[in-house]
């Protein structure tokens, strides 16, 4: 299996909104009622909204391709782009999404392991993410993995109010 993970931008807008689309929907559409679902996906999953995103400064796509093709990607955040403000010293993990046919063969470790690689490079302490307090086998996997529950967040998917738990890592102390 020949991986390949790399910097993607606004030429890959429509491949990473179809994507995104189908990841959320094969993870989530089976614990969420079909309006919802279809409401979140209509407002979080727009080209315009896909555009912007590619366009902040502090927020950074990146492709996985397995053997050629695209199994999904990563996107992370710094600075003012962090979904809540943990500061300069930390990297949100927004994104990992993993197409379903590329699922168990640890593409979604090894997106997880670049993001880690990133924080490091680019001199961060902690490395942090949201995951949705139902969603039992993330849970799991970023515990295992040395992340810890320091919080919490609303989540909408459409009308209904969601828990994501804030989870981090610190990769190295403060001095």
């Amino acid at each position: 299996m020949d991986i390949h993970i790399k910097a993607c931008g606004q030429e890959q807008a429509h491949t990473l909104l179809s994507i995104g689309k189908e990841t959320f929907y094969d993870t989530f559409a089976a614990q969420n009622t079909e309006k919802n679902m279809n409401d979140y996906l209509a407002q979080a999953y727009t080209i315009e909204r896909m555009e912007a995103e590619l366009a902040e400064d502090d927020s950074f796509f990146y492709c996985m391709f397995v053997d050629g093709v695209l199994a999904g990607y990563l996107k992370v955040n710094i600075g003012d782009s962090q979904s809540e403000p943990m500061g300069e010293d930390a990297l949100e993990i927004e994104r990992i999404y993993i197409r379903k046919a590329f699922h168990r063969q640890g593409l979604g470790r090894r997106l997880l392991t670049y993001a880690l690689d990133l924080a490091g490079r680019w001199d961060k302490s902690e490395v942090w993410l949201g995951v949705w307090e139902k969603n039992e086998p993330a849970l799991v996997f970023y515990k295992r993995l040395g992340f810890r529950r320091i919080g919490e967040h609303s989540f909408y998917m459409g009308e209904d109010e969601q828990t994501d738990y804030l989870m981090a890592k610190t990769l190295k102390e403060e001095t």
